[in-house]
């Protein structure tokens, strides 16, 4: 039975994921045989279906994630209190104001061009002959992985000495209007730009099937009266259709924001972070498992957090406002 220690082989590693799904399975049936019964006590049942969950969610998150903000007041080791100094480090080091601010440049960009693109795409394509294909070709990235879609763009940056071959489409570009090729993804602070480019191809078709979603749920009356008085073209756009679909636009830039705070495939990928191109979710994976700073790790993990939770609570205030006005 050692190998459900450590399986090592495929035949085993399959043993073991049945045999975990197994164990689940008769958990959950013996939870479900147990609070399944007529004439019980309502806490049994409560108990019953949440206990699991808030186990897991316990042990899963709310425990590391405590554990995580005390070992960021330690050293290295986790054995001697420094304090604050961990922080201090990552607001002074030259290396983490570098990596805070590409932070700020992905989080200002990538929500707001991700959206305009989605909001003005939706609008143009709204109720047009092509309408289905030209949706379907700007989600297209959505149905990609991080990965996938940083291996393909990486193509697309890259690089060959001048004189050869180009691979790379844009250096490609440059070429054929006679200028040299460019190292795109190792010339800071351009590469960061250029890594922000993949994040908002890939986060534009999510903008825009919220937005045409919310477009479409415009009454058409208000359109109609918009019409008579006169309202048209960019005019009907800013005065009535930006406002109609104001909620959703927050939902969108709020929860690209999110998305793009914990950036991490896309920069792995295609720089693993060098060439001053690293960013906060990036940088805690490097300092945690590479450097072998699990301290910086966790005071970056504790900060990554702390920006994120006013997005959150903006983000739910939101959207119980517009709740509350439906």
């Amino acid at each position: 039975m050692l190998w459900l220690m450590k399986p090592e082989t495929l035949p085993e590693k399959i043993g073991m994921m049945l045999f975990a799904i197994a164990i689940f399975a008769l958990v959950m049936g013996l939870v479900l045989a147990v609070v399944d019964r007529p004439n019980l006590p309502k806490w049994v049942p409560v108990s019953g279906y949440l206990g699991p969950s808030l186990v897991l969610i316990t042990f899963g998150l709310l425990y590391p994630g405590l554990l995580t903000i005390k070992n960021s007041f330690f050293d290295e080791n986790g054995a001697q209190f420094v304090g604050l100094n961990n922080y201090v480090r990552i607001f002074t080091d030259g290396q983490f104001l570098t990596v805070l601010r590409n932070t700020f440049f992905w989080v200002a960009l990538v929500p707001t061009v991700a959206t305009a693109l989605g909001l003005v795409y939706a609008v143009l394509v709204d109720r047009t002959r092509f309408e289905k294909l030209a949706k379907t070709l700007i989600f297209l990235p959505m149905a990609i992985s991080m990965v996938g879609a940083s291996i393909i763009w990486k193509f697309m940056y890259e690089y060959k000495p001048a004189g050869t071959n180009q691979i790379g489409l844009l250096n490609q570009f440059l070429v054929w209007i006679g200028l040299p090729p460019q190292q795109w993804l190792l010339t800071p602070p351009l590469n960061t730009f250029m890594l922000i480019v993949v994040m908002i191809w890939i986060q534009a078709g999510f903008a825009m099937t919220v937005l045409s979603a919310a477009i479409k749920a415009i009454p058409d009356e208000i359109i109609e009266a918009a019409k008579v008085d006169g309202v048209s073209g960019m005019r009907l756009f800013w005065w009535v259709t930006v406002p109609s679909v104001r909620p959703a636009i927050i939902v969108v830039l709020t929860t690209i924001a999110m998305g793009t705070l914990k950036a991490f495939d896309v920069v792995y990928t295609m720089t693993g972070g060098n060439f001053d191109s690293s960013v906060i979710a990036n940088e805690f994976y490097s300092q945690s498992f590479v450097q072998n700073q699990p301290n910086i790790g966790n005071a970056l993990a504790v900060l990554l957090f702390i920006i994120i939770m006013p997005i959150i609570v903006y983000n739910v205030r939101q959207m119980r406002i517009s709740e509350g006005e439906r």
